[in-house]
This record gives structure tokens, C-alpha cells and sequence, in this order.
């Protein structure tokens, strides 16, 4: 079965594609063997991150509809904050994309973060080699968009682009240093609004001297709902793509294979069988959390 899978992944099958990606993220019995057979795909993954509101959604719809109608194949991950009640994906910003689920050279997934603190789904690595393997031009992650998503974005993604608004100036006065350098493109959307000219400037005067001594972040305008500034858009992410150089891939898949080395040793440590260890343990007018955790980590 997993043999003419990876066959029918290989090809651009979407519905081969579609169940591929189901077995792996349910740990369906077979699909390490599978992804250790898949070949090393080149496609670029875009991320697009930024505070909820910013028009992320309507940005990766216009950046759609840039690269299909020039006959690009574009995959789409969007990664939705998770049901409390079955862990699925609440998918209400994805009706911003439906002119595109039937288009042949586009393919839409929504992830739900399953409780995953960082923002993505637990699989992500995996789901972007799959689509690799299937032959797209671009693949584009699309965040939550909170907690440290932005940041472990760049672990995953070969440009990152960070989405704010005219209004967002005191937000990005507060911006972590982390956050100012992971960024690779600025995109100030909705620039329609009052100021957003002088906030560009400011954005522009932040990011020159401090945090970017070896290379030039690009701040753009858009409004992604009319389409402007898309084409300039998509021309800023080619140079960047252009620009990463081999010792940056390599730091990028060193960080994903930390991550997936670091998700396989956390395997089968259950916090709550954690939580009833410390119960008796805390008992004892000796305890120590140091010492708890050493004995706790041998018995394993």
C-alpha cells in the first residue's frame, strides 16, 4: 500500500496526497518506512506569520492567485488554532480561500494545532516533505499566529514573512529581537489606513541599524483584498529565496531534524503519569525536583 503511495505522491496526486498526509499525522502503522523513503524535494516553503486580524488569510489568497494564474502549483497549510472539545481545526478563516479548492494546481490542507504550544501543528515537518516530494513550486505555511508560532515558523520555513498593520505600532515597539530577526519580509497590509505610510518609516528605521547588520529586510506595502502590492509581493519572496545561502538550508534542516529527534525522545512521557509520581513523591520532607526527575528519567 505505502509503495504506491509514494508513487501516486510523487505524481501530483491530490487525493493520493490528501490520505498520505491523514497516515502520517494518525501514526498509521508503516509511515516512518514511508517517510523514509521519500526523495529530498527543493520546494520552497513560505511562512506567514503575524498577530490575528492582520489579513494573513487574505494575503495567502492573494499570493494564490499570483502564482496560478501563471501556471505555478501552490500548496497551502493553514494552521488553525485547535477545538477544545476534539482537537480539530476551527476553519472559519478558510473560507477566504474557496475559490481555489478545486483548482488543479492548488492544494489546501487545514492543520489544527492539536495542542501544540508553538503555534504549529506536531507534524508539520513531515506534512511540508510530503508535499515537497509532490512536486509544487511554492508551499506555503500559514500560522496561528500567537505564543512563539513566529518563532519556530523559522525553524520550518525557507522565507519567512511577518504580516502587520498600520495599527499595530506600539505591537511592534514590544517586538522580541527574535521576532525582528526571523523575519526575512515585512509586509504592512491594509496600508489603505491612516498612517500607514509613517508607520512603514518607522518599521523601516527599526529594523535598519540594530538587528539586520548582514542583510536588508524588505517592508512592503499591500492591501491584500484588492491585490495590490502582491506582485511586488511575490518578486521580494523569489530574491529572498534566491539569497539563502547553504549554510543557512543547513542550519534550517538541522533545526527540523532537532525537532523531530527531540519529538521521538519526549515519546511516551505522560505528564499526567508525571503528575501522580510527584503526588507520592512530594510526600517525602526530602524532596527535591532535581532529584525527582534524575530517578524519574532512569526508571523510564
Amino acid at each position: 500500500m505505502w509503495s504506491q503511495l509514494l508513487n501516486e505522491v510523487i505524481k501530483g496526486n491530490q487525493k493520493s496526497l490528501a490520505r498520505a498526509i491523514s497516515l502520517v499525522e494518525n501514526e498509521v502503522e508503516g509511515h516512518a518506512d514511508f517517510l523514509q523513503k521519500l526523495p529530498l524535494g527543493k520546494t520552497p516553503v513560505v511562512g506567514i506569520t503575524g498577530p490575528p486580524g492582520a489579513g494573513k488569510s487574505t494575503l495567502v489568497d492573494a499570493l494564490i492567485g499570483q502564482w496560478a494564474n501563471v501556471g505555478k502549483k501552490v500548496a497551502v497549510l493553514c494552521v488553525d488554532p485547535s477545538s477544545p472539545f476534539n482537537l480539530g481545526a476551527l476553519l472559519g478563516d478558510r473560507i477566504r480561500m474557496n475559490d481555489w479548492y478545486n483548482h488543479p494546481n492548488v492544494y489546501i490542507r487545514s492543520l489544527a494545532t492539536r495542542g501544540s504550544l508553538g503555534g504549529l501543528h506536531p507534524h508539520i515537518i513531515e506534512i511540508t516533505t510530503i508535499l515537497q516530494a509532490a512536486g509544487f513550486d511554492y508551499i506555503i505555511v500559514e500560522t496561528v499566529g500567537v505564543g512563539q508560532s513566529e518563532i519556530e515558523i523559522a525553524g520550518l520555513a525557507d522565507v519567512t514573512i511577518v504580516v502587520v498593520v498600520p495599527e499595530a505600532g506600539d505591537e511592534v515597539q514590544t517586538m522580541k529581537a527574535g521576532l525582528m530577526e526571523i523575519a526575512d519580509i515585512f509586509v504592512v497590509n491594509k496600508s489603505d489606513r491612516p498612517d500607514a505610510d509613517s508607520f512603514v518609516r518607522n518599521l523601516r528605521m527599526m529594523l535598519a541599524p540594530a538587528f539586520n547588520a548582514d542583510k536588508k529586510i524588505p517592508v512592503l506595502k499591500t492591501i491584500a483584498s484588492t491585490k495590490e502590492g502582491i506582485e511586488a509581493l511575490c518578486l521580494a519572496i523569489t530574491e529572498s529565496e534566491i539569497a539563502i545561502n547553504n549554510d543557512r538550508k543547513h542550519w534550517l534542516m538541522a533545526d527540523r531534524v532537532y525537532q523531530l529527534i527531540q519529538r521521538k525522545k519526549m515519546k511516551g512521557i505522560d505528564k499526567a503519569a508525571i503528575k501522580a509520581a510527584i503526588g507520592k513523591a512530594i510526600q517525602a520532607p526530602d524532596f527535591n525536583l532535581f532529584n525527582f526527575t534524575e530517578q524519574y528519567l532512569n526508571e523510564l
